[in-house]
């Protein structure tokens, strides 16, 4: 029988090597060479057997091994183009047939990440190969897509596995190719449009080389400061009496901002939302207009256990509530490390920028009324704000980075950090507050 070995670029390998360069210490091999564009083939054959064979063989095996490059290249072709629509679908909220796309699986979470830069193209086609999209990275479902110069790299899994193989690979191409790119939080297929944004905007402030986290507080966030078991069970608590959907809702809700905005996420109704929202209020039996309240419901369904756990709570189980008057239960942290972590945190604001914050996120991050209150002009109260993100290195657009900072203003906040307290300096644009 004859055999051939194909080796790319023109070499057949150490053994094959050593076989061409000494022929006669191999005296019952036939050996035959064909060196083309695709590569070399080295055939190996026993000494009787023909020259005319042993090409015929060789040049058989190239034109194999061309049709089979020549199908890869159409097969791989054709999975990006399926992650392209897949991310599209997922982007105008049709999470449900960019599953049935992929093949079902039990993901129902996503983290997003976008890395654009000029060596995109070349990072894509590096993390192509390294992360081999059509099979699973450690039990998670890896869509990669070029959009325009950006990089875009979505892990599909579920509530509780792990991202770290994603997010360490994904933080090397950033490096090695200087990409400056953002990452969402794990957030529910039906929040995909949100995780996108959240993504984009933490892009915005990274540097280069470097992947930023939406959250972006680092060693100061919750979940990395609360410990995992504590803040789980507490969430659970907390969200014992909502269903799937209920939760889905509240969560967009918190995200967007509006319920307008929830129903484009989730692809229903105005009505239906803040439907939904009144029963929540109900089940919870909490003040969802309040903010500190708010701040705690979207940190219980940030918790690893929140999505998952759903219908009635084990016997042994007490329901928790949340509280506008503490900001941060018990449940969590001791009223001493709240205290601590919440003044490690807004350590670089002075008076004026923490009571400006405080007013702001009080009136949900809407500016308007927030300079109102403040008896601020709205560009002063913007160029403040920048200010403020600028000293606590934290993007303030993201309802993550809001909640949390939410939660340590009012910890350390005293009776003195009101509007009325805002130092003045006098002139129009730091005109009182109107009667």
């Amino acid at each position: 029988m004859t055999g051939a070995v194909h080796s790319t670029p023109h070499a057949a390998g150490p053994e094959g090597e050593r076989a061409a360069a000494h022929p006669g210490a191999h005296p019952h091999l036939t050996i035959h060479q064909v060196n083309d564009a695709a590569g070399s083939v080295l055939v190996l054959g026993p000494r009787r057997t023909p020259a005319a064979q042993a090409g015929l063989v060789a040049r058989a095996t190239a034109d194999l091994l061309r049709v089979r490059s020549r199908r890869a290249d159409e097969v791989r072709d054709a999975e990006q183009r399926l992650h392209s629509a897949v991310l599209r679908l997922l982007l105008h909220g049709h999470h449900h047939l960019a599953a049935d796309v992929l093949g079902g699986g039990a993901a129902t979470h996503a983290t997003v990440h976008r890395l654009p830069g000029r060596a995109a193209h070349t990072a894509y086609q590096a993390l192509w190969r390294a992360a081999q999209p059509g099979v699973s990275l450690g039990g998670t479902r890896v869509l990669l897509c070029l959009d325009g110069a950006e990089l875009v790299v979505v892990a599909l899994h579920g509530a509780h596995d792990d991202q770290h193989s994603v997010l360490s690979l994904v933080a090397r191409v950033a490096d090695r190719h200087q990409l400056a790119g953002g990452a969402a939080d794990p957030a529910p297929l039906d929040m995909f449009a949100t995780a996108w944004a959240e993504a984009g905007t933490a892009r915005n402030g990274a540097a280069v080389g470097c992947l930023t986290s939406a959250t972006g507080l680092g060693a100061h966030g919750l979940p990395r400061v609360v410990p995992a078991d504590r803040l789980a069970a507490w969430a659970a608590a907390v969200l014992q009496p909502l269903d799937r959907e209920q939760r889905r809702t509240l969560e967009a809700w918190l995200r967007s901002g509006s319920a307008l905005a929830a129903a484009h996420a989730l692809d229903v109704a105005e009505g239906t939302v803040r439907t939904r929202l009144r029963a929540i209020r109900t089940l919870l039996d909490a003040d969802l207009d309040d903010p500190t309240a708010q701040a705690q419901l979207l940190l219980a369904l940030r918790a690893p256990a929140a999505a998952v756990t759903t219908g009635p709570p084990p016997s042994a189980a007490r329901p928790a509530r949340v509280s506008p008057h503490q900001p941060l239960p018990t449940a969590l942290l001791t009223p001493e490390q709240a205290h601590r972590w919440a003044s490690a945190l807004l350590g670089p604001l002075d008076t004026r920028l923490r009571i400006t914050l405080r007013c702001w996120l009080a009136h949900r991050g809407r500016t308007a009324p927030a300079a109102a209150a403040l008896g601020l002009h709205r560009t002063t109260l913007t160029t403040w704000l920048a200010e403020c993100g600028r000293l606590l290195a934290l993007d303030l657009s993201s309802a993550t980075t809001r909640t949390e900072l939410r939660l340590a203003v009012e910890t350390v906040a005293t009776p003195d950090d009101v509007p009325t307290a805002l130092p003045r300096r006098g002139g129009r644009t730091y005109r009182g507050p109107r009667p």
